[in-house]
């Protein structure tokens, strides 16, 4: 696994190139990514989703075409731009495209109907498009420590619950996998965690084991410093992972996260990605559904040192919570993804 994300790296350089979290000096409460929660309507899996716009090809595009790229998976952006089009809603439409003609992860969490089959659906259709294939597994026990995506799977479960995702990678393709954000950054903050760095430590074992690259959440610049991400990180221990997450679901700027994470991956030998699905305008300091910012950087490998990729961890236009107007975790907020789009 490590020799196939070398290779990756060295390629991308040759070519030239959730939750979520709060602020820590903003609010002593833990962040949440945003997500489905069980007692609220799970994101739904998406049943008739419109055909993925194509963008305009630009130079950089052109520059990218031998390089790994994320697979466009199934995304409930894809349902709404269909639907506004079909209601001749065009100005909408139009800002709806520019979240849904990007490829997003898809997350997997106990509201996932047929968890091993939607998994190897995805690699197996990114396997032959010849891109990579971004997850998030997101059922940790006590996740979010019972705040807007409370939930997850007992304890006792967890790991089998690992295993039927691990049970879908489809053998030969290039899977990425964030393992459970805000769960490093949480551990130890709230009851009813379990053993959560063994937790992590198997799942993170199990998918490696499966053919996976792991990134286990670590957090934002906004949140934990840099040696504390460190400790926790080799408290877990990393022999099963490919690197860390930055920024799911939260609106740090990439120039910080990458200053921040990079003596972290020195540190660990780790490689890092950021999510930059929201942090056009950077965070003012809110974590849930703050008003005034914008979709980031689309998707795209980086590959300098350890800084692997941006990616839309995050789906623009699914809410954080029911707070600033936005309905249940994870649910499309129409009046959310039109401003993110909108500010851009």
């Amino acid at each position: 696994m490590r020799a196939r994300r070398l290779a990756a790296v060295v390629l991308a350089a040759s070519l030239a190139l959730a939750s979520c979290s709060a602020d820590a000096a903003t609010t002593d409460a833990s962040p949440s990514p945003a997500a489905p929660v069980a007692a609220a309507t799970p994101t739904p899996e998406p049943t008739t989703a419109s055909a993925h716009p194509t963008p305009t090809p630009t130079d950089e595009d052109t520059a990218m075409t031998a390089a790994p790229r994320f697979f466009h998976a199934p995304s409930q952006a894809d349902s709404v731009l269909a639907q506004l089009e079909s209601d001749g809603r065009d100005a909408d439409a139009a800002l709806v495209r520019r979240i849904a003609e990007q490829p997003v992860a898809t997350w997997l969490g106990e509201w996932t109907q047929d968890l091993t089959g939607t998994v190897a659906r995805i690699t197996g259709d990114a396997a032959a498009a010849g891109e990579v294939a971004l997850l998030v597994v997101y059922a940790i026990p006590g996740r979010d420590c019972g705040l807007h995506s409370a939930g997850g799977v007992a304890e006792d479960q967890y790991l089998g619950f690992v295993g039927q995702v691990a049970a879908g990678i489809a053998a030969g393709s290039e899977t990425w996998v964030v393992l459970e954000p805000d769960a490093l950054a949480q551990m130890g903050d709230c009851d009813g965690q379990g053993d959560r760095a063994g937790l992590l430590a198997g799942a993170a074992r199990v998918l490696a084991e499966a053919g996976a690259d792991v990134f286990l959440d670590a957090g934002h610049s906004g949140w934990r410093s840099g040696s504390d991400v460190v400790a926790r990180l080799e408290q877990v221990g990393t022999d099963h992972l490919a690197g860390f997450s930055t920024n799911t679901s939260n609106y740090q700027t990439t120039e910080d996260e990458r200053g921040w994470a990079e003596p972290i991956a020195a540190a660990t030998g780790l490689d890092f990605i950021v999510d930059t699905s929201r942090n056009g305008n950077g965070s003012n300091g809110e974590w849930c559904n703050p008003s005034g910012r914008a979709i980031g950087e689309p998707p795209r490998m980086i590959g300098e040192g350890a800084f692997r990729a941006v990616a839309w961890v995050k789906a623009p236009g699914e809410s954080d919570g029911t707070c600033n107007g936005g309905p249940a975790a994870g649910q499309w907020w129409m009046d959310g993804a039109l401003a993110l789009a909108g500010d851009a």
